[in-house]
Order: C-alpha cells, then sequence, then structure tokens
C-alpha cells in the first residue's frame, strides 16, 4: 500500500492511518481522491498541510489526535486484470467501479457523494459551504 502525493512524493509515512485501512482494498487498486481532516463538523485544511508538511514522528502525532479520510472521486486502475487500466473508460463506468470497489469498505475511505438531480446538487452546494466543502 502506497500514497502518493499530487507531485508524485511517496506520503504513505504521513498517512499511516489512511495506509493501513487501505490495506483493505484489493492488491492493484489505484484510487484518485484527497486526504481530509476534519475538525469540529468540518474540513480543515490547514491541519491537513500541517501533516503533510511533519516529520513522520509528529504526522503519526497529528494523526492519532485527528485522524484523516480518504474521500475518493475516482478509481485509475481495477484490481482484476481483466479490467485494469480504466483510465480511458467513461466516468459513469469508473464511478461504478468505484462505488463497488468501496462497498463493503467504509470510512476513513469512501467515495465522494455524486448526483446527476440539480435540485440535490444545489441543495450541497448551500448546506456543505458550512463544513467548508
Amino acid at each position: 500500500m502506497f500514497l502518493y502525493a499530487r507531485s508524485g512524493r511517496v506520503v504513505t509515512q504521513h498517512w499511516m492511518d489512511l495506509a493501513v485501512a487501505g490495506m483493505e482494498l484489493r492488491p492493484g487498486t489505484v484510487l484518485d481522491g484527497e486526504a481530509v481532516i476534519w475538525r469540529d463538523g468540518r474540513l480543515d485544511f490547514a491541519a491537513a498541510q500541517s501533516r503533510a508538511a511533519s516529520s513522520v514522528t509528529r504526522a503519526r502525532a497529528l494523526a492519532a489526535r485527528h485522524p484523516a479520510s480518504y474521500v475518493c472521486w475516482d478509481v485509475l486502475q481495477h484490481p482484476d486484470p481483466a479490467i485494469g487500466d480504466l483510465r480511458s473508460r467513461p466516468y459513469m463506468e469508473r464511478r461504478a467501479y468505484l462505488l463497488e470497489l468501496l462497498a463493503d469498505l467504509g470510512p476513513p475511505i469512501q467515495a465522494v457523494p455524486a448526483t446527476d438531480d440539480r435540485e440535490v446538487a444545489l441543495h450541497w452546494y448551500e448546506a456543505l459551504q458550512e463544513q467548508g466543502i
């Protein structure tokens, strides 16, 4: 199980709580998403940045106080070799695979909510701003 930053740097040691949770995924699964930290009912981007920039020892101490969640919005590689690389497939197909792969996993790794209902999307847009989303 490896976690990479957008830059390509391996950050597994800084997000060990997520790496341990990710061990429940089938080997060969590659997800795309964001590590987030919830504090006081809101996303705390400063806390996530602080952990990412910390030493490994400090990152582990921060994780003990404020565990992370991994919000996934895409699956890039399916663990079944017959399916494999999904990057060229339509998003709705990738989304279905993502939901299938995460169905039995639960927090702290979860798919970002999605809807094609405009009214629901508008409600989320208004209601979730208070949570930093």
